[in-house]
């Protein structure tokens, strides 16, 4: 934990109001400063759907020469949410502990058994040559969706950059901004500020796999990113297109050992996707491609908005079929090897 201030500010009141003059420093565009920190930072956590009940504030232009997205006040680290906010399985316990500890196990476990290592020790480090390889590609403020503690977004703005983080973990959150980021508890399926005005939107550290639908986080990221902003997505160096419910683990305990089902033990729809499998969902939502890459043996995929044209006619199409798809089953799939 870090000291007060010599006001006598406590670490987590310092850190909200630090998130307040970002958003503030977004609003009226002018630069934020910034020195690069000192602690480690974090992951790239992830986020669940939740349903938007929170209103925003009106954004401005987030380009490099434009006017940057309005961000609201920031709510403190502890601030409830909506319920689900504050019982996604990303919120529980083994996750903040993960975050607590700097390090695992942590796991996505699938119904099967089939476990996902989850890299909390590089999540909780400084940002790497592969993240660095990532962020240089970023253009004017960048929204890095499933900040985690946060390293990509205090890397960001020690380069300079407008950047903001969103999680469901409150650690996550609250780890963020004592590293000198700045961060909201939000899903990316909430209310946002700067909506339609970022110029990069991040999805990476298998972020690419929210809500268990590439298609749906894309359209999305659409509603997120200004005309001919950039999504810089991190996907699976396997050739893989798997669809599935998930839970997080720990590895402490057995599930049969455990007392009582908590939240954390609900099962939640993840994806984890291939670059092949990325551009065939990007393309039939109309992204261009902008550049792929590889870097200590991760895989990158940079991709253009869709043009305004293709987006009013992807809206169109989606009312026109709300009522179905509102009656329809997800249809959940796996490629992937055990």
């Amino acid at each position: 934990m870090l000291p007060p201030s010599s006001s006598g500010t406590s670490s987590s009141g310092t850190a909200a109001q630090k998130t307040r003059e970002t958003a503030d420093a977004l609003e009226a565009d002018r630069p934020t400063t910034a020195t690069r920190p000192t602690a480690p930072t974090g992951p790239s956590a992830v986020t669940r759907p939740t349903t938007a009940t929170r209103s925003t504030t009106s954004p401005a232009t987030p380009t490099s020469t434009a006017a940057a997205p309005t961000a609201p006040t920031a709510p403190a680290p502890t601030e409830p949410r909506g319920a689900e906010a504050r019982t996604a399985p990303w919120g529980t316990d083994p996750y903040a502990n993960a975050l607590r500890k700097g390090r695992g196990p942590l796991f996505l476990r699938r119904s099967d058994g089939w476990l996902l290592p989850l890299e909390v020790e590089r999540w909780c480090s400084d940002a790497g040559a592969a993240d660095l390889s990532a962020l240089h590609r970023c253009e004017g403020p960048v929204l890095d969706i499933g900040c985690g503690p946060g390293r990509l977004v205090a890397e960001l703005i020690a380069l300079g950059h407008r950047a903001l983080g969103i999680d469901v973990s409150e650690a996550a959150v609250a780890r963020t901004r004592r590293i000198g980021g700045s961060a909201l508890l939000r899903s990316v399926f909430d209310p946002l500020p700067g909506e339609g005005r970022w110029g990069t939107v991040l999805l990476v550290d298998g972020n690419i796999g929210i809500g268990g639908d590439p298609a749906a986080l894309l359209d999305r990221a659409t509603d997120l990113l200004s005309t001919g902003g950039l999504l810089i997505a991190e996907t699976s160096p396997l050739d893989i297109d798997e669809r599935v419910q998930v839970r997080l683990d720990d590895g402490l305990r057995a599930p049969a050992e455990k007392a009582a089902p908590g939240p954390a033990d609900r099962p939640f729809p993840w994806a984890r996707i291939g670059t092949p499998a990325l551009l065939r969902y990007a393309g039939a939502c109309g992204w261009r491609p902008a550049d792929q890459w590889s870097a200590e043996g991760r895989a990158f995929v940079s991709l253009r908005r869709p043009r305004p044209r293709f987006v009013r006619e992807r809206s169109e199409r989606t009312s026109s079929q709300s009522a179905e798809s509102a009656n329809s089953a997800p249809v959940m799939s796996s490629q992937l090897d055990r």
